[in-house]
């Protein structure tokens, strides 16, 4: 059984349902497991609620990343992220660091590759997938366009 068909399981015995909309409470949350150890990823009641199609949750963690996570996709068609509080250094093709921090949000379209390499010492976010049950996969690290061996004219 996948972590995802678990809090599926798990969800229907403690979120509030009805015909209109499920209620997932604070007070009564249901932890799934996730792709970090040191991570906790809480399930929102939104994977039973759209039939797989769509995963939200809040992933904290109470300590820093203690290095990088390694290149890696994503198997889904995106992932949007909303930064409650705390920062994430992403890095991107090109050598490009972006740093979300609270307030900040950022949609990652599926297959692009990228490397968590830091965070601050505790930091909690709203992570959304389509579909629910995203996959990761480690990649190499995209090329270096300015070592390709192509000089620019001019």
């Amino acid at each position: 059984m996948s972590s995802s068909t678990a809090a599926v399981a798990e969800m229907s015995e403690v979120a509030e349902r009805s015909d209109d909309f499920v209620l997932a409470k604070k007070s009564e949350a249901i932890y799934v497991e996730g792709r970090r150890d040191w991570m906790k990823y809480r399930e929102l009641g939104v994977t039973e609620a759209s039939d797989g199609k769509i995963r939200a949750q809040v992933t904290s963690a109470s300590q820093g990343l203690s290095e990088p996570t390694g290149w890696h996709i994503h198997l889904c068609e995106g992932q949007f992220v909303y930064m409650l509080n705390g920062w994430v250094d992403l890095e991107f093709a090109g050598g490009k660091v972006v740093r979300i921090e609270e307030g900040d949000s950022m949609y990652i379209p599926g297959g692009i590759p990228h490397n968590e390499i830091a965070t601050s010492e505790g930091f909690e976010l709203v992570e959304v997938s389509l579909p629910a049950d995203m996959g990761t996969e480690p990649c190499d690290p995209p090329a270096d366009p300015t070592r390709t061996g192509r000089r620019s004219s001019g």
